[in-house]
C-alpha cells in the first residue's frame, strides 16, 4: 500500500497531514472525495448490470439448448467449432527465393507480394521459378 493510502486510511495520520488546512480547503477535499465515491459507485453499478445481462443471456441460451435437446458437448463436437479452431493455422509457403546474400525469403502467395519477389519479377524472372 502506498504511503498516501496509509495516511488516507488511518485517522490520526490523516488528521496530522491536514492540520495546516483551513476548513474551506477541507470542504473542497470532502467534495472531491464525494465525487470520486459517486463515480466509483456508478461504475460498480454499471458493471453489475452488465454481469446481470450476461447471466440472463447465458440462461436464455441454456434454455434454448435444453428445448432443442442439445448439450454443450454436442456443440463442441460440431463442425462449426472445428472450423473456427482451424482458422488460426498458418498457410503453407508456396514460394521461396534466395537473395544474393544467400538468405531465403518465403511467401505464401496470399496478400501483398514481398518487395524482393516483385523486384525479381520486374527483372524478367517468372513466379513459377520460385515455387516450392
Amino acid at each position: 500500500m502506498s504511503e498516501f493510502l496509509q495516511i488516507l486510511t488511518h485517522g490520526r495520520r490523516l488528521q496530522g497531514a491536514v492540520k495546516d488546512l483551513g476548513s474551506d480547503e477541507l470542504e473542497e477535499v470532502v467534495a472531491k472525495l464525494n465525487s470520486i465515491i459517486e463515480n466509483k459507485k456508478e461504475r460498480e453499478k454499471e458493471e453489475k448490470q452488465v454481469q446481470a445481462e450476461k447471466q440472463e443471456k447465458i440462461a436464455q441460451i441454456q434454455e434454448q439448448l435444453k428445448a432443442a435437446g442439445l448439450s454443450l458437448t454436442d456443440l463442441n463436437e460440431s463442425d462449426l467449432i472445428s472450423k473456427i479452431s482451424k482458422s488460426g493455422k498458418k498457410r503453407p509457403v508456396k514460394y521461396r527465393l534466395v537473395d544474393e546474400n544467400g538468405e531465403p525469403h518465403f511467401w505464401t502467395g496470399i496478400g501483398r507480394m514481398p518487395k524482393i519477389f516483385s523486384e525479381a519479377l520486374s527483372n524478367g524472372i517468372e513466379l513459377d521459378d520460385f515455387k516450392i
